[in-house]
């Protein structure tokens, strides 16, 4: 039974599907594990040179290959909120499910494999000039676009932030060209806004400082205060048991 294999190659961002018919061939990922890199030269003249990472599999049955489960079968599995392989229903809610173990080994249906070094010849459809997939979207991030275009602090960002068009579905309606909000941008208006509150920060402290001193300065009278009461009425008791002893 032919065996299929979708590579992907993200220098391209191209994938394509391959099927294999020779089961001899496939023995060379077999005792591998989820994300170890294979020299995939004896699956035919075309692949030689290439390099690639498992980067998951599925055994005869769909059952998914999960990384982490050192096993070279299937097992049960109590999976929760944040697990791969599992999709979460309810808040708080757990389900045992079975899984394929992250070594592969001679049930395993289906591959899917990164390429990490390219070999000799190019593969039509995933390696070529032709299959690299124009990149929709730029980089969002101030320092990411910067580092991009290799621009120096005191350019403006804004100015080279990737802009695309957009078709309206509306016919008559002209296209018009959409820009992400580019994130941790630091402008005039954001250092303003942070020097008045750090003015505000500044003032608050300095309240606080004013009004502590006041409060220690009435504490202190009050403390004199009910010192004085204290001594005037031992004086008074002393005053009083002297005149009933003479």
């Amino acid at each position: 039974m032919p065996r299929p294999r979708q590579a992907n190659n993200p220098a391209t961002g191209a994938q394509k599907s391959f099927e294999i018919d020779d089961e001899h061939k496939t023995r060379v990922f077999y005792e591998r594990r989820m994300g170890q890199e294979v020299d995939i030269s004896q699956l035919g003249e075309e692949f030689k040179g290439y390099v690639v990472r498992i980067g998951g599999a599925n055994d005869k049955q769909g059952f998914p290959a999960k990384q982490g489960v050192l096993a070279p079968n299937r097992v049960r599995l109590l999976l929760g909120a944040g697990d791969s392989c599992y999709r979460q229903r309810r808040t708080g809610e757990r389900r045992r499910k079975s899984v394929r173990g992250c070594i592969m080994g001679s049930d395993i249906q289906a591959y899917h494999l990164i390429i990490v070094k390219q070999g000799e010849k190019e593969i039509p459809g995933l390696t070529d000039a032709e299959s690299t997939v124009p990149k929709r979207l730029g980089p969002k991030r101030a320092n990411h676009i910067r580092k991009f275009f290799n621009l120096t602090p005191k350019d403006d960002v804004r100015k080279f932030v990737i802009r695309r068009e957009v078709t309206p579905k509306k016919e008559g309606s002209k296209p018009y060209t959409k820009a992400p909000k580019i994130q941790r941008l630091i402008t005039s208006q954001r250092l303003q806004r942070k020097r008045h509150l750090r003015s505000l920060k500044k003032r608050t402290t300095e309240r606080q400082n004013a009004q502590k001193k006041e409060y220690e300065v009435v504490l202190a009278k009050r403390q004199a205060e009910v010192k004085e009461r204290n001594a005037a009425a031992r004086a008074q008791r002393k005053s009083t048991r002297a005149a009933k002893q003479a």
